[in-house]
C-alpha cells in the first residue's frame, strides 16, 4: 500500500505565492507597527518613493489596493503629514499624491529592517538564485498582467 503523503500533489504555485504574500505582510505589519501605519501603507509610501507625483487610479493600481480603499489610505498618510496632495498642472481637475519629507524618513527609518527581512527570505538561496527568482516573479506577474 502506497503511503498517502506520497501520492498527494504538491501545493500549487498559486497557494504558494499566497502564503508567501501572507507571511511577508504580516512580518511587514509588524515592522511598520511602531510607525503607526500598515504594510498596505507601507506599499504605498514605496511605490510614491519610486514614482513620486501618481494620481490616485495609479497609486492604487501600483500599490494592489482598490480605487475605493485608495481615498481612505491616502487621507490617512496624509492626515499623518507622510503624503501630500496637489493639483495636477496639466489636468486641474486632477489630484497629484506626493511623498513628504516625513515620509521619506520614515522609508529610510525602515530601509534596514525591511532589507533584513528580504534577506530572511531568499537566505537559503545563492545569489544567483536569487536573480533567478526575481526574474521568475517578474516574468509571472507581466504574463498575468
Amino acid at each position: 500500500m502506497l503511503d498517502a503523503q506520497a501520492t498527494k500533489a504538491p501545493p500549487s504555485l498559486l497557494y504558494m505565492v499566497k502564503q508567501v504574500e501572507l507571511v511577508v505582510r504580516s512580518h511587514l505589519d509588524e515592522l511598520v507597527k511602531p510607525s503607526g501605519i500598515t504594510a498596505l501603507q507601507y506599499t504605498a509610501l514605496t511605490v510614491l518613493e519610486r514614482h513620486d507625483g501618481l494620481s490616485a487610479a495609479q497609486l492604487a493600481r501600483d500599490s494592489f489596493v482598490t480605487a475605493q480603499s485608495i481615498a481612505d489610505l491616502v487621507r490617512s498618510l496624509e492626515t499623518r503629514g507622510l503624503v501630500r496632495r496637489e493639483r495636477n498642472p496639466r489636468n486641474r481637475r486632477e489630484l497629484l499624491i506626493l511623498l513628504t519629507d516625513a515620509g521619506r524618513e520614515l522609508l529610510t527609518r525602515h530601509a534596514g529592517p525591511i532589507r533584513e527581512l528580504e534577506a530572511r527570505m531568499v537566505r537559503d538561496l545563492t545569489a544567483h538564485q536569487t536573480e533567478q527568482f526575481r526574474q521568475a516573479l517578474s516574468r509571472a506577474w507581466h504574463a498575468l498582467s
